[in-house]
């Protein structure tokens, strides 16, 4: 008779794993909570101590440690020196083991004490997982519970798994164990104060068509189920695969996207820029100021919004305000929800994708980038701060009006590349000035931009660290700018305070810069 050894954390379905395994001819060796489990559906087992003659000790922490469990599984079934040692020390073959592991990560994820913690670290479940998946050519491992129906369909048509399956479910095996060693060394070198090593865990998303040019091979992975915000978690309603280039401008755009809460907000976004943005009394109105702010750009780009969207909303998106009939070239629309309406309207683009991604509060985690041989890691930049009259550090202080452009300005450049410079007006961005070598040139991009749309005056000027010179700000007051928000901290701040003074134009110091390079 073949036996099976079973003892899991996640019971779901193993009773009806475990009967199907008795009528296949299997015995069930089991243990503790799943021991009762099964015995209570009335499964046949047998409990762990009666195959090792020892009883379980130390409140369960010892019971498969030992050799009558690990001999049963590492034995090399056609080496007649082991059959022969196991006959001589009375064990038998275990052909099958069905184990998963305590839950570790929910313990800690609820908070529990360091002392709940370290007791709900699985030892003799590992042990057992990584004994039979080295031995897979003659034991069947199982780790996970959707494996159950391939297990049970091979064993019914062959005898047995077939090889290839074996190898798949220890392979699966490794990787489980990698995770939760993994894991766990996390959580005791938080507790110990070491971070002399980094450990990226990641489950792959889908395997993309290439990487951002036709010659380079790319996937993409997700590091966290739950997060808000994540193309990783997001939902494709329609439309062609993501490409990488596309999954890169889409996360740029729900970054921006995620700093204005619930207020009415909707953007273009191109090459991890945005091309214009702006709030609304409502989705229409925001669109409509968003998508006038910059038609031209928009084309071939992302539109992103904080906002359900609805079958007016979507044809407003789809085409040229609904005039001319005239279609706009989107690659993606991304939106925490769609009315049927709306996903109507977009059915007749089939190739657009639509995503549907989840709010909710992100919390602080990582930012990793790769360098040649290596990789930097920093705190994500989170943090926002909201401008107050109090932070003005002219004579002359801002507006309502005014206040909220800054406010506007300042969630905005945080996410253009620097050097950035953006200004807006009434909610709307004007014009955009990313990625320049000096900040007056950023400066010229936007205002350049602004005044070719027709906006002469009454801006905000938003950069997103310091003035090194007055000359940027001279630049923009000459130019229509009328109010300025900026970290400060130069050592020339003074040049343009002063300027700022003699001019009349309110300028507001964050103390906080947002580089983004």
């Amino acid at each position: 008779m073949k036996r099976a050894l079973v003892s899991v954390t996640d019971k779901t379905g193993i009773v009806e794993f475990c009967k199907e395994l008795v009528e296949l001819g299997y015995e069930i060796i089991s243990t503790g909570g799943t021991k009762k489990v099964l015995d209570a559906s009335g499964v046949p087992t047998l409990g762990i101590s009666e195959v090792t003659g020892f009883p379980e000790i130390l409140d369960g922490r010892v019971k498969t440690l030992h050799p009558k469990v690990h001999g049963a599984l590492l034995a090399v079934r056609d080496l007649e020196s082991h059959k022969a040692q196991l006959a001589e020390n009375n064990i038998e073959y275990i052909d099958l083991v069905c184990v998963n592991l305590y839950a570790f990560r929910k313990t800690i994820e609820r908070g529990a004490e360091f002392a709940e913690a370290i007791e709900n670290i699985d030892i003799g479940g590992p042990s057992m997982l990584r004994s039979a998946a080295k031995n897979h050519k003659y034991v069947t491992v199982v780790s996970d519970v959707n494996d159950y129906p391939t297990v049970l369909s091979e064993i019914k048509q062959y005898g047995d798994t077939t090889y290839e399956t074996r190898l798949r479910l220890a392979a699966k095996v490794y990787t489980l164990t990698a995770e939760y060693d993994t894991m766990i060394a996390e959580y005791m070198r938080e507790k110990a104060g070491l971070n002399e090593k980094l450990f990226i865990e990641g489950d792959l998303v889908q395997s993309l068509r290439y990487g951002e040019n036709p010659h380079q091979a790319a996937k993409f992975y997700s590091l966290d189920k739950d997060a808000p915000y994540s193309l990783a978690n997001a939902i494709q309603i329609q439309g062609k695969e993501l490409s990488y280039n596309n999954i890169q401008d889409a996360n740029a755009a729900l970054n921006i996207v995620r700093e204005f809460g619930d207020e009415p907000f909707a953007m273009g976004l191109k090459h991890m820029n945005p091309c214009g943005a702006a709030v609304g009394k409502d989705l229409k109105e925001a669109w409509l100021k968003a998508y006038e702010s910059d038609p031209v750009s928009i084309f071939g780009g992302i539109v992103a919004t904080n906002q359900i969207i609805d079958g007016e909303a979507a044809n407003l998106i789809k085409f040229d305000h609904g005039e001319k009939g005239k279609s706009i070239f989107l690659e993606v629309i991304l939106a925490p929800g769609y009315t049927e309406e709306a996903l109507q309207a977009f059915s007749k683009r089939p190739d657009l994708r639509i995503i549907q991604f989840k709010l909710g509060e992100t919390k602080k985690t990582k930012q990793y980038v790769s360098v040649n041989g290596g990789l930097l890691v920093q705190d994500q930049d989170l943090e926002m701060k909201t401008i107050t009259e109090d932070m003005t550090i002219t004579s002359c202080k801002p507006t309502e009006a005014q206040l909220a452009d800054m406010n506007f300005g300042w969630k905005i450049v945080k996410h253009v590349k620097s050097n950035a410079i953006v200004v807006v007006k009434n909610g709307v961005t004007c014009g955009v000035g990313a990625g320049q070598m000096n900040r007056v040139g950023a400066a010229k991009i936007a205002i350049e931009e602004a005044h070719s749309r027709g906006v002469m005056d009454g801006m905000t000027l938003a950069s997103d660290a310091f003035f090194p010179f007055s000359d940027t700000l001279e630049y923009g007051i000459e130019n229509g700018v009328c109010a300025v928000v900026q970290p400060g901290g130069s050592k020339r701040d003074q040049d343009s305070i002063d300027y700022a003074n003699s001019k009349g134009v309110p300028m507001a110091f964050t103390g906080m810069r947002h580089f983004k390079h």
